[in-house]
């Protein structure tokens, strides 16, 4: 092992990692962006063109693929 890296191994127990989004509130943020990127779905079907693609299209999937993710943290699905 290099000894840079050594170090790091040995000091990692003294700080412990903070997610930015707590285990607390996990649920609460991906159900939202989920219905969030749902809704943005919808507006998206009803108006569909080049025009709209980068306004609805872009963060509905975005919303949805963040959402489903945190969804799967809150609920004990580690992938």
């Amino acid at each position: 092992m290099d000894s840079s890296l050594q170090e790091i191994w040995q000091t990692a127990p003294g700080s412990p990692f903070l997610p930015t989004v707590g285990k607390s509130s996990q649920f609460l943020v991906g159900f939202t962006l989920l219905l969030f990127g749902l809704g943005l779905t919808g507006a998206f079907a009803l108006n569909r063109s080049l025009v709209n693609l980068p306004i609805y299209g872009l963060p509905a999937s975005l919303a949805v693929a963040f959402g489903t993710v945190y969804m799967f943290c809150a609920v004990g699905v580690y992938v």
